[in-house]
C-alpha cells in the first residue's frame, strides 16, 4: 500500500533533484516524492493498521520510506515507545535528509529523560546517529534548559566525515544565534575543528538572527 502511494505521487523532476542533493544514497532507491505528500502518507500510516508492521519492516526498500518511518516515529506521544521506536530505526538511517526530518514531539516534554540518550547518540561512530544527536542537542536543549556543558558535547565527536562535521557547525552557528555570551569563546580559542570553525561563522554570518555586531567581529575571527 505505501509503496503504491509513493508510486501515485512520485514526480521525476524532484527525483533528480533528490539524487542530486542526497548522492551518497544508490539513484535506484529514490522514488521522487515532495515533503507534503510524504508527510500526508505517513500520517495515513500512522492512523493505520499497518504502522507496526511498517516500523518492524526494517530495512526500507526506498529512499522515501525511510523519511515517512521518520515521520511516524515524530507523531508517537509516548515518550519511552517513541525513543525506544527511534532506537531501532537509527542504525538503518543512511543519509543527512532523513537525519534531519523529524523531531519526535515527545521529546519537547521530556528534555530530562531524552539527555542521556542524547549523549549516547552522539558518542555513536555511526555517522547519522551521531548527527540525529547532535540535532536534537541543537532544537531542544539551547533554550531554557541550556548548560554551557552542552557546548563541549557538541564538540566532542572527531572524525573527517562531511556531515557530521556540518552538523556541528551547523549547531555551532545556531547557539551563536541564541547563546551568543557562551559561545564565542569556541571561536575566540578556536576550540573547533578547524573546518568547523569557519564553517560555523560563514553559517552565523549568514543567518538574520545573529545581529550585525556580532557578525562583523566573527568575521575577524575567521
Amino acid at each position: 500500500m505505501i509503496y503504491s502511494k509513493l508510486l501515485e505521487a512520485k514526480d521525476d523532476e524532484y527525483r533528480e533533484l533528490q539524487i542530486k542533493i542526497v548522492p551518497n544514497i544508490a539513484p535506484e532507491t529514490v522514488i521522487g516524492v515532495r515533503t507534503p505528500q510524504l508527510r500526508k502518507i505517513a500520517k495515513e500510516v500512522f492512523e493505520s493498521g499497518e504502522r507496526d508492521a511498517f516500523l518492524n519492516d526494517l530495512p526500507h526498500k526506498y529512499y522515501e520510506e525511510n523519511l515517512i518511518h521518520f515521520f511516524v516515529l515524530a507523531m508517537i506521544g509516548d515518550f519511552d515507545q517513541c525513543v525506544r521506536a527511534v532506537e531501532a530505526f537509527l542504525p538503518y538511517v543512511d543519509c543527512w535528509p532523513v537525519s534531519d526530518q523529524a523531531t519526535p514531539k515527545s521529546f519537547r516534554k521530556n528534555h530530562q529523560k531524552l539527555l542521556p540518550y542524547i549523549e549516547k547518540w552522539i558518542g555513536s561512530e555511526h555517522v547519522y546517529t551521531a548527527r540525529f544527536g547532535l540535532r536534537m542537542l541543537m532544537n531542544e536543549f539551547l533554550g531554557d534548559d541550556f548548560k554551557e556543558e552542552y557546548l563541549e558535547l557538541a564538540a566532542s565527536p572527531k572524525g573527517g566525515d562531511y556531515y557530521l562535521k556540518m552538523m556541528i557547525a551547523w549547531f555551532f552557528a545556531t547557539a551563536l544565534a541564541k547563546r551568543y555570551d557562551e559561545t564565542i569563546a569556541y571561536f575566540e580559542n578556536r576550540r573547533l575543528d578547524e573546518w568547523v570553525h569557519r564553517k560555523a561563522i560563514q553559517k552565523a554570518v549568514e543567518s538574520y538572527r545573529v545581529t550585525d555586531e556580532h557578525k562583523e567581529y566573527l568575521k575577524k575571527l575567521r
